[in-house]
């Protein structure tokens, strides 16, 4: 096998640089002396839908036949020792998103740095339970970034496209305790988007149990946004959820609208037969209400997985079916830690004709691919279902590269090579100089490409023969230190 080298600058001034080597002469990993990092899922999962960062309390936006997920950014806190600790959620200045149309391979767009003296949102000092809608404004399709302020309001961002750059455009929270019918709300947080058909805009939002209210908290708000979705075209409108906790959510499923919501830890013996922990839902013919109990659609995910916490969802459709989004702790057992540390996962929703939504089944395996990637189109190296030892370099708004060491590796799910292809390009830059390996499947077969990246800061182009064909899941895998920006079969 030989490989091109190709600068970006200077690709037509210089022509190609040979070097040696082949797929037969590489062998496996182990004969290149690689041993791969250990994964936190299984080849076989689909949950979480990734694992280089946590991510909880999942709000996911359609939008161009893509599914974004926004999340809080768990940080791990540790004690004075050095162990760790219980997550307070102080630390929490950051929203992670992620992007996926097929529904296996997600696009890691990177930290939006929300909160604090280097945030957007400088007066925030927190970014929890986002949610995010688009619609279109003035002829233009505007982004919307809802946010909690730890448990005392809501801000918003916006932005023209749906990985930002993201812009402070109210330059203050959109929902205080100064707000009407909000000051008795206990927490509030937890926003939930909903943009109608007639372009409308609903936020839900609130949570907590005043003592003895267990029953009828009395906590959850909804409320009609302006044209502009920064203000509030009405006063809250109280939705009498029973036995709320937190986690607003809120849906048009055909001709109804559907308000969801975790249920509180005092729920025995109600005669709803809802539990505790769980996802419920109401539906009403109006976004403002009244809702009407209709059931539990996700017990807490704890009955799955052996873990239990709160419990925190969204809802999506993408191409007439419906996703339930939650969050659990896998990637934090993994690891050999507790401490309340989540990641994101997805489950089918059953929804019926008649719009009766059934109970969500929660499992590692997720969601099947919805379609093959298309590896002859560019494809991002921070587009992965699964990954080992890797990490994220790049601007929000911006390109976004993979950094790895030795060992690190990144794994694409389901690409569809179709008769064949017979070259492999990679961009990519290695600081001391390295190599980067293709491996089908599971890391242990043959080395399908070696990509001899020298010493330089430069990004640049690299070309090497590959003979693939049908549908393959590959793992590109570090020799050392590197940073990694796509790849595109040829």
């Amino acid at each position: 096998m030989k490989s091109r080298i190709l600068t970006l600058m200077t690709a037509c001034a210089i022509g190609c640089a040979m070097t040696g080597g082949g797929a037969a002469e590489a062998g496996t990993l182990a004969d290149a002396g690689v041993t791969p990092l250990p994964a936190y899922k299984r080849f076989t999962e689909n949950n979480p839908l990734y694992t280089q960062r946590f991510g909880a309390d999942p709000g996911v936006m359609e939008y161009g036949g893509r599914f974004y997920v926004y999340m809080t950014d768990d940080i791990v806190e540790y004690d004075g020792l050095g162990k760790v600790k219980e997550n307070s959620y102080s630390q929490i200045r950051c929203i992670n998103c992620i992007s996926s149309a097929d529904l296996v391979n997600w696009t890691d767009h990177g930290r939006i740095q929300v909160a604090g003296p280097m945030g957007i949102a400088t007066w925030a000092t927190n970014s929890w339970a986002p949610c995010a809608a688009h619609k279109i404004i003035d002829g233009r399709e505007k982004f919307f970034l809802y946010f909690c302020n730890g448990g005392n309001g809501i801000g918003v961002l916006t932005a023209d496209s749906p990985t930002g750059p993201w812009r402070d455009e109210l330059g203050h929270l959109l929902i205080t305790r100064q707000t009407p019918n909000c000051a008795n709300v206990v927490w509030l947080f937890d926003p939930a988007v909903m943009v109608d058909e007639d372009g409308t805009g609903y936020l839900a939002f609130g949570g907590g149990v005043p003592q003895g209210q267990e029953a009828a908290p009395g906590t959850a708000r909804i409320v009609r946004l302006t044209d502009d979705m920064l203000g509030l075209d009405c006063d809250p409108v109280v939705i009498d959820a029973p036995y709320l906790f937190e986690d607003s959510g809120i849906n048009r499923i055909g001709d109804k609208y559907v308000y969801s919501y975790c249920s509180n830890w005092q729920t025995d013996g109600n005669t709803l037969h809802l539990t505790s922990g769980a996802i419920e839902y109401m539906v009403a013919e109006d976004p403002l209400g009244p809702y009407t109990y209709k059931g539990e659609l996700f017990p807490n995910q704890g009955r799955y997985f052996g873990l239990y916490g709160n419990n925190h969802h969204s809802i999506g459709c993408l191409d007439g079916v419906w996703y339930l989004f939650y969050h659990n702790r896998p990637v934090e057992k993994a690891m050999g830690i507790t401490g309340n540390y989540r990641s994101p996962q997805i489950n089918k929703l059953p929804v019926g004709e008649d719009g009766t939504i059934g109970v969500v089944i929660g499992t590692m395996s997720g969601v099947p691919q919805r379609f093959a990637l298309n590896p002859y189109e560019e494809v991002r190296a921070a587009t992965m279902s699964n990954q080992a030892g890797i990490s994220l370099r790049g601007t929000p708004g911006g390109e976004f590269c993979v950094h790895g060491q030795e060992g690190s590796w990144t794994r694409v799910s389901g690409a569809d090579f179709g008769e064949g292809s017979h070259t492999l390009r990679i961009r990519a830059a290695s600081r001391n100089g390295c190599h980067l390996y293709v491996v089908d499947t599971n890391l242990r077969g043959q080395i399908l490409a070696d990509f001899e990246i020298p010493a330089s800061s430069a990004a640049a182009e690299y070309t090497a023969e590959c003979a693939l064909s049908g549908e393959k899941h590959l793992c590109f895998v570090f020799g050392g230190e590197a940073d990694f920006y796509a790849w595109q079969a040829e």
